[in-house]
């Protein structure tokens, strides 16, 4: 048996899994010596990234250059169960960890060359520093409890995060400081995300007779995430804005949201009643993706929704306060918003000032960034 695995089982291919069939033996029953998709391991990279959906999928515009930089490379995937979905089918990774999964023991066995981990938090920290890996880039986690930078180019991002007053300093944008925290040349690159057919198809066939044929689309996603509750918009702007694309730029609104916009979408679809689709608000991340790629602009705040429209290629307006707008890069594939204030990136739950920095973005500076967008879109067609 022995002597019969190494002559028949290519253990050492990218795509071996181990424990079950490979991709490309269950779509074309392919055996791994008679595999002309054989790629033998050079690299094995592990990438820990846990935090928010938007944040792991904007931490994917890495990934080209990564496979670029180390050849036939193998990349495994740390993550919570809440983002796998937004990992699934991407071409760049081969293996997807979760956390409440069996990750923590394979850490601890699996070998890599090369482990990634970009955040600070102590979660992420400790699955590096127990990663088996003979180079280390980003943050790990001292036997005194601190987390501390791996190497030159994390240092940046260390301070950042613990100083506000350095944040709000920073001119690099989120990928820049990526590459420079894996010690990758940068390259534009956007997220990645690859729907399937079916899912296209599918969410397209779930509007098809609410949408109007020839007409363009305009996305309003109202979500702005539960950890920074000031990034969204107002409820009053959301609705006016839909009103004015509805009836002077003639585009379809199709909403947006998650669960925690249930109220707020709620409230804007019964002011607009038949001029605007409401998608609902209990989506699922791919499911969410497929309605999202149906619109050709994409109005939202710092969200799961921007990183997904990115990676989607599509054009984008931005509406930004709390959070950096300065790490937001949109590939000239759109605008940002922000408010005519000296308190913009200030990282904070609460506010006292009225109005705040979202609350001051007027409907008219957003009504035009969008007619901005849809000349663009006529202009390429």
């Amino acid at each position: 048996m022995q002597n019969y695995l190494r002559e028949k089982v290519a253990a050492n291919c990218r795509h071996f899994v181990g424990d079950k069939p490979c991709s490309f033996h269950k779509a074309e029953g392919v055996k791994c010596r008679d595999c002309n998709h054989f790629s033998v391991v050079k690299n094995r990279i592990l990438i820990i990234k846990l935090g928010a959906m938007g944040d792991v999928l904007r931490t994917t515009s890495i990934l080209p250059t990564l496979c670029e930089t180390f050849k036939n490379c193998q990349i495994t995937w740390v993550t919570r169960k809440e983002s796998v979905d937004l990992l699934e089918k991407n071409p760049f990774v081969d293996n997807i960890l979760q956390t409440d999964g069996d990750a923590l023991g394979r850490l601890q066995i699996e070998e890599f060359d090369w482990v990634i981990n970009p955040e600070t938090t102590k979660e992420s920290a400790v699955l590096a520093t127990l990663a088996r890996g003979g180079k280390k880039r980003g943050f790990g986690l001292a036997p005194a409890g601190s987390v501390f930078s791996y190497n030159k180019g994390a240092e940046e991002l260390l301070v950042m995060g613990l100083f506000d007053d350095a944040k709000k300093k920073n001119q690099k944008t989120y990928e820049e400081l990526i590459c420079q925290l894996s010690d990758l040349p940068h390259r534009r690159i956007p997220p990645v995300l690859c729907l399937a057919e079916e899912e296209v198809k599918s969410a397209k066939d779930s509007l098809n007779t609410a949408l109007r044929a020839g007409n363009l689309v305009v996305g309003v996603n109202t979500g702005g995430g539960t950890r920074w509750p000031l990034k969204r918009w107002t409820t009053a702007g959301f609705t006016e804005l839909a009103k004015r694309m509805s009836r002077q730029l003639g585009v379809q609104i199709l909403l947006l949201g998650g669960p925690a916009e249930e109220d707020i979408n709620r409230q804007i679809a019964a002011g607009l009643g038949q001029d605007l689709i409401d998608t609902g608000c209990l989506n699922a991340p791919r499911r969410f993706a497929s309605l999202l790629n149906l619109c050709h602009v994409v109005v939202t705040g710092d969200s799961l929704a921007l990183h997904i429209g990115l990676a989607l290629r599509k054009r984008m307006v931005v509406l930004l306060g709390p959070t950096s707008d300065a790490e937001i890069d949109l590939y000239d594939r759109g605008s940002k918003i922000t408010a005519p204030l000296d308190c913009l990136c200030c990282y904070r739950q609460t506010c006292h000032r009225s109005p705040n920095c979202m609350e001051a973005i007027s409907v008219e500076a957003v009504y035009r960034a969008v007619e901005e967008q849809l000349i663009h879109l006529h202009e390429n067609r």
